[in-house]
């Protein structure tokens, strides 16, 4: 856009010889009674526009920060009516859902704490290009407009998605925005968002807040044939590799921001707890934590801990009575407790290495894997670590089963899809359940793309993949016990995974002591070590590469460095588990029973409309007679499922017949079936789709040579006979006569031994 009210920065992103792309932001135009409003650009053909509105009052009842991040896709961007029955948008797809995740994760920490006005950003696709991307583009917009609302916000945060393409044997360049289709030569795609920080010395550097990767689904076929490994050096390379790039972001909003953003409001912030009454608190509490936070079982941890809780609150109710502190002590206790709490696990951790259940920093709960948990389904396993126990459902189907997505993504359709579900009585609470709520999207998703780059192709296995995870108790990383579960799971059933995949949740925890900031990474966290330490860094891959990469920190940024070594640490215990899984089961066990067979035949594509026959006829008939399922691509390939191998194959052979047939000639000999009868004779199907006549003067022969008026006197529909070729005219209709008994006795009676001679005989007796 232009015009004299309109303020914008534009950066170039360089990409060497993979080109360039243009990143432009704007305001001052659109959506102007919104407290920030800004639209940006990929190469002005994808636009994007956030608005960050604020409520006038807080909501001083809450004790939580109340951001709404929501994005709506919008078909007119990409030319297209919605598919839906009413034609319009509806519920946000998947893909909105997770985009809304990934601007949460860095936007969420980036607000002042105490904050309790009510705020919320709205993303609209305006404009796509066919082979874009919107979801990074949608956090820099979002940052943008939040950056200049006014708002106690420390951005800007500027969010880029780096591919890492190999270029030589063993060597790779990663490049920024890369469009869908180059992906498909890329072996990893990671999304990361920052800052940039100002250390004591002045100087700069891009802090990480949220990471987002994994390998693609060609990364497996391309290191095979020499690619680069996307191990955990090459990705923290990656990590590195994409500051310059948020650097350039950042910069290019700070440029808007310097001459269009609002003066930050003076907003009334509600500190969770205030000094008096946290010295109060730990006064009670102090030491009996220190023991309380060394039980290891967490039922009698938690019981333990709720029962000096209730006995603190009765306490300072007491203190307030008595005039000792004020009213509004009571509302705060909460929050004391649990930085008391919080205080004495980052402390022991830090100063003695020692977690809370008495593990150390590297060490990992105790590990079991079971396969073929339950009957009947296709494939089923329970993985447990420590407290964590999820139960991973495989069904398989035919690929006309997939997932069709109708969103504003370059992928529309999913043939592996992953549900996670995350019932109350996980956790020994009780709560709704029913939809999956953005939480469960975003750890299926995560353990979707974990998986992906291990499964076989279409033509290897032609069957759509419905996983399910279960998470049946929960302490810690229900999310990485998932991938676990589900390459038990998916190998129980069958699948020819071409390697397992297992799954690990590192965490931090950092203070500043004597000066300095320290920082311990802790491998395999419980629940509580998430709630009370800085991070959640889960980590999911092979023996030999990482698969899948999902960081969220409670940071401003944390240091590359401290994210390679985290990485470092949780390979090693990625290999310890999946020693404990490929002990449970290493190769793909048979099929169950109960699944489906499905098998794939690769016929011309001149050949389908004769397949199909006229109003699917024919291919209706073939699934009626052999109860088999059949699907046919565009490229000729047809997928046939049926509820055993039997039947699949007799379907095979049918379709074979067809669109693959063998040119009948002159002289063969087939066990027909009349299809129907004519005043001049009746026409005998010898294969699917290759009829021939039998005459009426034929079927005589059929009457002991006596005259046949009706044919219906001799031949009934239905009814088996078998026959010779006599003739083939120039349009192939074929000429047939009945092989009868006498015949066959006659042919072997002048010694004639060869197969056509005894072919009659065979089949007269049949």
């Amino acid at each position: 856009m232009e015009g004299p009210e309109i303020t914008f920065a534009e950066t170039v992103i360089d990409n060497g010889k993979f080109g360039t792309r243009t990143i432009r932001f704007e305001t001052g135009r659109l959506a102007q009674q919104a407290q920030g409003s800004a639209a940006a650009y990929i190469d002005e053909e994808t636009m994007l526009l956030s608005a960050t509105s604020v409520s006038k009052q807080p909501k001083d009842n809450f004790d939580f920060f109340p951001l709404t991040i929501d994005v709506e896709e919008r078909m007119y961007a990409a030319g297209r009516i919605p598919g839906s029955f009413f034609r319009r948008e509806g519920r946000p797809s998947t893909e909105a859902i997770l985009t809304c995740r990934l601007i949460d994760r860095p936007l969420r920490p980036s607000f002042v704490d105490g904050l309790r006005n009510e705020i919320q950003v709205v993303v609209t696709v305006l404009a796509i290009a066919p082979d874009e991307l919107y979801d990074v583009l949608a956090i820099n917009a979002a940052s943008m407009s939040t950056q200049i609302a006014g708002l106690p916000f420390s951005g800007p945060i500027g969010g880029v998605r780096v591919a890492l393409v190999p270029t030589e044997a063993g060597a790779g360049q990663w490049i920024a925005f890369p469009k869908h289709s180059q992906l498909t030569d890329a072996v990893f795609s990671m999304v990361v968002a920052g800052r940039v920080v100002t250390d004591a010395d002045g100087k700069e550097d891009v802090a990480i807040m949220m990471i987002e990767a994994e390998a693609t689904d060609n990364a497996w076929d391309l290191i095979q044939g020499g690619a680069i490994k996307p191990n955990e050096q090459v990705i923290a390379e990656g990590i590195e590799a994409s500051k310059p790039f948020i650097k350039q972001l950042v910069e290019a909003q700070a440029s808007v921001a310097a001459r269009a953003s609002k003066p930050t409001a003076d907003f009334k912030l509600f500190p969770p707890y205030s000094d008096v009454v946290y010295e109060a608190v730990s006064a009670l509490a102090l030491e009996e934590l220190k023991g309380i936070y060394l039980i290891a079982d967490k039922v009698e941890r938690q019981n333990a801990d709720d029962e000096l809780k209730g006995r603190v609150k009765e306490a300072i109710a007491a203190k307030v009575e008595a005039g000792e502190l004020d009213a509004s002590a009571l509302n705060q206790v909460g929050a004391a407790y649990k930085s008391v709490t919080k205080n004495v696990v980052r402390t022991r951790v830090l100063n003695e290495g020692v977690r809370i259940d008495g593990r150390g920093l590297a060490d990992i709960r105790p590990l079991d894997a079971e396969v073929a948990v339950i009957p009947r389904v296709h494939g089923s396993a329970i993985f447990q670590r420590g407290e964590t126990q999820i139960l991973g459902v495989t069904t398989l189907n035919m690929l006309k089963l997939e997932q069709s997505i109708d969103s504003l993504s370059p992928v529309t359709k999913k043939r592996y899809m992953h549900n996670y579900n995350f019932p109350p009585y996980s956790t020994g609470e009780t709560g709704r359940v029913g939809t999956p709520k953005r939480r469960e999207i975003g750890h299926g998703a995560l353990a979707e793309r974990a998986l992906v780059p291990v499964l076989p192709t279409r033509e290897e296995f032609p069957y759509a993949i419905r996983q399910v995870s279960e998470a049946l108790s929960s302490n810690g990383s229900t999310s990485m016990g998932s991938v676990c579960a589900s390459t038990l799971s998916l190998l129980n059933a069958g699948v020819p995974l071409k390697a397992p995949v297992a799954g690990i949740a590192m965490g931090l925890i950092s203070d500043t002591i004597d000066g300095q900031t320290r920082y311990a990474a802790l491998t395999d966290i419980l629940g509580a070590e998430d709630a009370l330490g800085d991070m959640d860094f889960k980590v999911a891959g092979t023996s030999e590469f990482v698969t899948a990469i999902q960081l969220d920190t409670k940071l401003d940024g944390i240091p590359a460095s401290v994210l390679a070594a985290a990485l470092t640490q949780a390979k090693d215990a990625r290999n310890t588990i999946l020693s404990v899984m490929t002990s449970a089961i290493d190769v793909p066990d048979e099929m169950a029973p109960t699944a489906p067979r499905v098998i794939s035949v690769q016929i011309p594509v001149d050949k389908i409309g004769e397949l199909i026959g006229p109003k699917g006829k024919t291919i209706n008939a073939i699934q009626d007679e052999t109860g088999a399922d059949i699907s046919i691509e565009e490229d000729g390939t047809v997928y046939i499922g049926a509820v055993d191998g039997p039947s699949a194959e007799a379907a095979r052979a049918q379709v074979n017949a067809i669109a693959n047939p063998t040119n009948p000639e002159v002289g063969e000999q087939f066990l027909g079936t009349v299809v129907k009868i004519a005043t001049f004779g009746a026409f005998v199907s010898l294969l699917p789709g290759k009829d021939g006549l039998l005459h009426i003067s034929e079927v005589r022969k059929l009457a002991g040579g006596k005259r046949v008026e009706n044919v219906e006197d001799v031949l009934g529909v239905g009814q088996k006979i078998l026959v010779e070729i006599t003739k083939i005219d120039d349009r192939g209709k074929l000429s047939l006569a009945p092989v009868v008994v006498e015949d066959a006795a006659d042919s072997e009676g002048r010694g004639h031994e060869t197969a056509h001679a005894e072919a009659p005989a065979e089949g007269a007796a049949e």
